[in-house]
């Protein structure tokens, strides 16, 4: 069963940056999307950002520009570099498995989920 740790968020004014870490308990060389998803208050979990192993990404509309996903498969890593955080964006990011087709990631989360970092963009 994968393991999800996923880390770094806090308190940011808008404008600000975090960067979140999500490491996997397995290999995730193997895996061929992984993606950043995040659940705002009272809102549906949806997917914000994905990452193939072929150096696709995919971006949500609403953070494409600001926010930067990538991957480090030896050190079985996803991040989320986020810039110009806006309040829309305060929710809990969680890591997971995304698959890709024709070109646009899509939620393909495995069945047990980590414990998400929370971000909260707020003056």
């Amino acid at each position: 069963q994968v393991q999800l740790v996923e880390s770094g968020g806090g308190l940011v004014q808008p404008g600000g940056s975090l960067r979140l870490s999500c490491a996997a308990s397995v290999s995730i060389s193997s895996i061929s999307g992984m993606g950043w998803y995040r659940q705002a208050p009272g809102k549906q979990r949806e997917l914000v950002a994905g990452a193939g192993n072929l150096g696709r990404t995919y971006y949500a509309n609403s953070v494409k520009g600001r926010f930067t996903i990538s991957r480090d498969n030896a050190k079985n890593t996803v991040y989320l570099e986020m810039n110009g955080l806006k309040p829309d964006d305060t929710g809990v990011y969680y890591c997971n498995r995304v698959v890709f087709v024709s070109g646009r990631a899509m939620g393909a989360p495995y069945e047990s989920w980590g414990q998400g970092t929370q971000v909260t963009v707020s003056s």
